[in-house]
This record gives structure tokens, C-alpha cells and sequence, in this order.
């Protein structure tokens, strides 16, 4: 009985969490009315940027795939699992890596000068494609490198038998599966590019390029009008729920069939497309890991001599983040069902400067937000990562639920017992990846605490684009460096704690 009160009294809490800002803002809002021309202008922005970094990131995935599903070489499978290392890298840290390759004085536009070609821009729609491309062509790939895992093992020997090669294998045995892969994998890159802020914020360049979260941003922390931000907080929060609805008809896709035994090799393929698959992997790698390698070579040398300031912004990003990744693994462990799982993925739903907007609102009245802002990113970064954190874990707990459950009952263990000797041994290795994650997400977050965060106080993330902004690049290059190194540290520790003995 007890752990069903806490599983409730949980769920009751981030309802809470979720509704009442939305409440508050909902109070706040104007009519349809109350949107200007500018406003129209970001959403039809907002939802243009997201449809080309999805296009974009999707095709291009696909020939990385192919080339990464057909290919075999020493460390292939290390080039897989660093195709996951985008989604923990601290966003602002790879804006400034892309800086440094595209940016006017970067790598790219040096050459193309001399050369005697015009210089590429990085600011505008191309810089906010270019940089959610970079972000979600991994995830794209992973997406599309296991469809290729899905098709029968028989199509492909039947494929053999008859000598398909070339256009042919890939119209009638690889393209069907793509078409039951690619729209998932479209939509859910759509849905994430609807709320992208820190691109936006850095890369935008003017109101042209304005996103929906973006405007919220301006309409609070400028121009001080809360019904607008709230406003636009309901416009996002209406676009993305129907962009999640789609997400959600497309997942499932369509059954290719089964195969009735062990995974073959894709066929034989010639010496040039042996060599066209390695430019397209050594493409894929220059691009996703020169950025970083030019943030750690321009900023590791200066890590030592950073000022105070940014050494106490790294320490409030380490309390907050060690703050969210207890809170969230706290909660997580009372959301391991079916119904704590859906609970759990209410807050993804909400953008965060939606919730960040409602909790200004909630809070106004009784102390001054910005005095509580760091207690509030803790909260709604832990909220952000409590639906990973209960999809990694929950699968294990079912799995011991069903093998030890009935045994653990028949042996007359206590709830103590059984958690000590069942659960937390079969457990802690999926915690320990799920906590490194949590710590890592929410050392880089830059949502809430650019939102409504205290100049004077701010995080590592929220002062490296302090230190951007300023063009001080030497110190946003070290500042880069160090929270690169404890984002992907925070990981690496966590995880290795969970595995070892395990």
C-alpha cells in the first residue's frame, strides 16, 4: 500500500508542477488578438527551421547509415556509441565549436577567402540549420542504422540469389524499409526543433530569425509584457503538443517482418563504394568532432586561469545539476509503471520557458523570482529529466518485477530486503546511466536560468554566453572547455559508479 501512496502523491506533485504554471499563464494571456505581425513572423520561423532541420538532418543521415550499416572496420562500433555523445554535449559549448569552423574568422570562411570566394555566414536560418543538423544527424542515424537491423535476414539472401546490386537492392529491399523509418524519425527531430532556444539565441541574428521561444524570451526579459510572453508561452505549447501528437502516430511504423535467424552481412558491395562509404563516416566525423576538438585546443590551455566569476558559476551549475539528478532519480524511483512512465512524460510536453514563464507568474506576488531562480532551474531541469531517467529504468524493474517478485514473497522479505538484495543490485547499473545523464543535461541547460536567472549569478552555461557576447573568446573558450569536461566528467563518473561490481 505504501509505495502505491508514493507512487501517488508523486504524480499528484509534478501534475501540480506542470498545470499550475499553465494555469498562470493561461490567466495571463490575451486574446488571439494580441499577436502582432512580429509574433506571426516567429511562427512561421519557428515551424520553417524546424521542417529544414529535419529534412536536412534526415537525409543526410541517411548514406551515413547505409555506410555505418554495410561497413566493417576496428572501432566501428565506438563511431556508433559516439553518435549518442551530442545528446549530453552542453548546446551552447557546441555553438562556439561551429563558431570556430563556420564563423567569419573560423576555419571555413578563412579558406573560401583564400581562395577568392565569398564568406559563409553562421548567423540567420542557415546558422540554426547548420547547427541542428550537427545536433540531430546522429540521432537521425541511430534511428535509421536500426531500421536496417529490421529487415529480414531472407529478403537479403533472397536479394543474393538473384544478383541485385546498385540501384536495384536498394529500390526493392532497402528503400521500404526507409519509408517505415524515415517519417518517425522526420517528426521526432521536427518536435525537438520546435523548441530549440540556446540556437536561436545564438546563432538567430535578428528578428527575421525569430523562434516562438525566442520571442517569449524577448517579450519577458525586455520588453517586460507577461501577457504576451504568456501568450506566445500557449502558441508554443499548442504547436508542439500537435507536432507530438504526429511524433506519436509515426512511431510505430509499419512491421517489415521478422527474420528467422542471425543477422547477415548486407551483400557484396565494390572497392569504390567501400571507398565512397568511408568519405561519407570520415565527412560525418570531421563535422560532428572538429567543433569540439577546436573548443578543447583553443580552451583547455586557459582553464587554469579563468576569473572567479566564471569558477563560482561552475560551482552553482554543479549544485544545481547534483540538485536535479537527486531530485530526479528520487522521483523516478517512485514512477517505475506503465502509469508513472506516462506521469513522468508530462514534462516534456510543456517547453521549459513555458513553465519557467508560469512559475515568474506564480511566484511574483510573494517573493522576487529572481531571488529563487537557481532553487527553480533545479527543479524543471530534474522535471526535463525524468521521463529519460524512468524509460531507462523502468524496463529493468518489470523485468525483476516478473523473475523475483512472487519468490521475494514466498521467502517473506521485507520492503527493505527487497530492495537491498533484489532490486538495487539488478538496478544500479541502469541508475548509474540514467543519473549521468541527468547530470549531464542539466549542467548544460540554458533554458530557465537565461529566462529569468540573476545577471550577477549566473551558471557556467548562462556565463559562457555572457563571456560570448562580450567577444571576450579566449575566456569563452576556456569556460567552454571546462564545462565540456564536467558535463561529459558528470556522465563518465555516474556511470562508471553504476557499473562497477555490478
Amino acid at each position: 500500500m505504501a509505495p502505491r501512496i508514493v507512487q501517488i502523491s508523486t504524480s499528484a506533485l509534478i501534475c501540480s508542477f506542470v498545470l499550475l504554471p499553465l494555469l498562470a499563464v493561461w490567466g495571463q494571456a490575451d486574446g488571439p488578438t494580441g499577436l502582432g505581425p512580429a509574433d506571426w513572423s516567429a511562427l512561421r520561423f519557428t515551424i520553417l527551421q524546424a521542417a529544414l532541420s529535419a529534412l536536412l538532418s534526415t537525409l543526410s543521415a541517411v548514406p551515413l547509415a547505409r555506410a555505418l550499416a554495410r561497413a566493417q572496420f576496428w572501432g566501428r562500433a565506438a563511431v556508433i556509441r559516439l553518435m549518442g555523445a551530442p545528446f549530453i554535449l552542453p548546446v551552447i559549448v557546441a555553438i562556439l565549436g561551429l563558431i570556430a569552423v563556420f564563423g567569419q574568422n573560423g576555419w571555413l570562411n578563412t579558406g573560401l577567402r583564400s581562395l577568392g570566394f565569398g564568406s559563409f555566414s553562421i548567423y540567420g536560418l542557415q546558422g540554426v540549420l547548420l547547427a541542428h543538423v550537427f545536433f540531430n544527424l546522429p540521432l537521425a542515424t541511430r534511428m535509421i542504422l536500426l531500421g536496417w537491423a529490421t529487415i529480414p535476414q531472407e529478403r537479403l539472401r533472397l536479394g543474393q540469389s538473384l544478383d541485385l546490386r546498385g540501384f536495384a537492392r536498394f529500390r526493392l529491399i532497402e528503400f521500404p524499409m526507409l519509408m517505415t523509418v524515415l517519417p518517425s524519425a522526420v517528426v521526432v527531430i521536427f518536435v525537438i526543433c520546435l523548441s530549440s532556444f540556446t540556437v536561436a539565441l545564438a546563432l538567430g541574428g535578428g528578428p527575421k530569425s525569430t523562434t516562438l521561444e525566442l520571442a517569449i524570451y524577448q517579450a519577458f526579459r525586455f520588453d517586460f509584457d507577461f501577457a504576451k510572453a504568456a501568450l506566445l508561452g500557449l502558441v508554443q505549447l499548442g504547436v508542439s503538443a500537435l507536432a507530438a501528437v504526429f511524433a506519436l502516430g509515426f512511431a510505430w511504423g509499419h512491421q517489415l517482418g521478422i527474420g528467422l535467424d542471425r543477422p547477415i552481412a548486407l551483400g557484396r558491395h565494390s572497392t569504390l563504394q567501400k571507398y565512397l562509404d568511408g568519405v561519407v563516416i570520415g565527412a560525418a566525423l570531421l563535422f560532428l568532432g572538429l567543433p569540439l576538438l577546436l573548443v578543447l585546443g583553443n580552451g583547455l590551455g586557459s582553464v587554469t586561469s579563468l576569473p572567479a566569476a566564471v569558477w563560482m558559476a561552475a560551482l552553482r551549475s554543479v549544485l544545481i545539476a547534483l540538485g536535479a539528478t537527486a531530485l530526479c532519480m528520487l522521483l523516478s524511483l517512485s514512477l517505475l509503471s506503465r502509469g508513472g512512465e506516462a506521469i513522468a512524460t508530462l514534462g516534456i510536453t510543456v517547453s521549459p520557458l513555458v513553465l519557467g514563464t508560469g512559475l515568474f507568474l506564480i511566484a511574483r506576488p510573494y517573493v522576487n523570482p529572481f531571488e529563487i531562480s537557481l532553487w527553480v532551474t533545479l527543479c524543471v531541469n530534474a522535471l526535463m529529466s525524468l521521463p529519460f531517467a524512468v524509460r531507462i529504468l523502468r524496463p529493468e524493474m518489470s523485468q525483476v518485477d516478473a523473475n523475483f517478485r512472487w519468490l521475494s514473497a514466498s521467502l517473506g522479505l521485507s520492503r527493505l530486503g527487497w530492495w537491498r538484495w533484489v532490486v538495487w543490485p539488478r538496478l544500479r547499473r541502469p541508475f548509474g546511466f540514467a543519473a549521468g545523464l541527468t547530470a549531464a543535461l542539466s549542467m548544460g541547460d540554458l533554458g530557465v536560468i537565461a529566462l529569468f536567472g540573476d545577471a550577477e549569478r549566473p551558471t557556467l552555461p548562462l556565463k559562457l554566453y555572457q563571456l560570448m557576447g562580450s567577444y571576450r573568446m579566449e575566456q569563452a573558450a576556456g569556460c567552454a572547455s571546462l564545462l565540456l569536461i564536467l558535463s561529459f566528467g558528470f556522465f563518465w563518473v555516474f556511470d562508471f559508479l553504476g557499473r562497477r561490481n555490478a
